[in-house]
């Protein structure tokens, strides 16, 4: 755990270079170490309570629905493609994708709306993979 401590925190092409914070669990993993190694590389550590089983929850249904929706239906050649796809997951989901928390609305909404005798175009993300449909003024 302390060479991923090593990796993450490396000031090129560590994952945490440029971050202000590393939020983890209480797993045994993360040992005072592995804390002390991302400390070091300028990453503040926070540690959630114990016994907080929901605190998570959004976080984790977030987590689901990109790896359900698009990482596990994709192969990546590289961390350029899997940027990419991330990149376009989020915006389809912050502004096409209906959310049953919020009446099947979207969380954006867009001003691409018009009259119902309006022409439907469609919104094509990831060659197809998240298709949004939406009508345009005549």
């Amino acid at each position: 755990m302390l060479q991923v401590g090593r990796n993450l925190s490396d000031e090129e092409s560590g994952a945490l270079a440029s971050k202000r914070y590393l939020i983890i669990d209480r797993d045994a993993k993360y040992t005072p170490q592995f804390r002390r190694l991302v400390e070091e590389g300028g990453t503040e550590v926070i540690r959630l309570p114990p016994m907080s089983p929901n605190l998570n929850a959004y976080a984790e249904r977030f987590v689901r629905a990109i790896k359900d929706e698009c990482l596990n239906r994709m192969i990546f050649i590289g961390q350029a493609s899997l940027r990419r796809a991330i990149s376009e997951f989020m915006a389809h989901y912050h502004e096409e994708r209906n959310h049953q928390g919020l009446e099947n609305r979207l969380i954006r909404p867009t001003s691409r709306r018009a009259a119902n005798t309006a022409l439907i175009q469609r919104h094509v993300r990831l060659g197809g993979m998240f298709n949004y449909y939406y009508r345009t003024a005549v």
